[in-house]
């Protein structure tokens, strides 16, 4: 299957609804309008990958601008996420905050990725925030009532000691989101996370000369992405 990743428009709408709903209770997926604000607000941070043959949406990834300095406090997915809020606007400087990613494909995830760094730093982004659930949370309390969700977040897998026990928090370390910023109570209602979220980081590759890459042609930037992300 031949996958193709490019900026999302308004007439991709009805494929991103078939893939929110794939993988989104009805309480956590975007609707339409939802969707069509974030396109509209921010066109060039809102990727999709899709099949080249059925034109199914594999993949998405939304984002906007942020200050990181919001994560530093008690924030919930809902504020962070809503692309009617200015607030940080002006101090966001070269900081992303992905408001969602999903997908039904892991190839279609790399190739967005792909597709969004060497753009990145040709329009001078540096990181890119992204809030995780903790899916093996409830479970380890279950087990453990006395344990508490900084334990869980910071443990470690017995044999892969770099990697993190969850694995939601493994995946994306795993796309290069290793750093973990902070821990938020009721950020987003999930009950395996028991609605805690974990904001990681991750730090787009070769990000520090800005200034040489918005002056490099973008068929380098792009090997240079490449070469990074292997």
């Amino acid at each position: 299957m031949r996958i193709i990743s490019r900026y999302l428009r308004a007439e991709d709408i009805p494929a991103l609804l078939t893939l929110e709903r794939a993988k989104w209770e009805a309480h956590q997926a975007a609707d339409a309008d939802a969707l069509l604000q974030r396109i509209e607000t921010y066109p060039q941070l809102c990727i999709g990958s899709f099949c080249a043959g059925s034109g199914r949406a594999l993949a998405s990834l939304f984002m906007r601008p942020v200050s990181p300095h919001a994560f530093t406090a008690p924030t919930r997915w809902d504020i962070s996420a809503d692309v009617r809020l200015c607030h940080g606007a002006s101090e966001a400087g070269r900081s992303l905050f992905g408001i969602s990613l999903s997908s039904l494909d892991a190839r279609a995830v790399t190739q967005i990725f792909r597709f969004f760094y060497p753009r990145a730093l040709k329009a001078g982004w540096r990181d890119i925030y992204l809030g995780s659930p903790i899916p093996g949370f409830r479970k380890a309390r279950e087990r453990d009532p006395q344990l508490q969700v900084w334990q869980y977040v910071h443990a470690r897998r017995r044999f892969h000691v770099d990697e993190p026990l969850d694995p939601q928090l493994r995946y994306y370390h795993r796309k290069g989101f290793e750093e973990i910023i902070s821990i938020h109570e009721n950020y987003f209602p999930h009950e395996d996370s028991l609605n805690y979220g974990v904001i990681v980081r991750g730090v787009i590759p070769l990000a520090a000369p800005r200034r040489l890459w918005r002056v490099t042609p973008m068929c380098i930037l792009e090997t240079f992405s490449i070469m990074a992300m292997r």
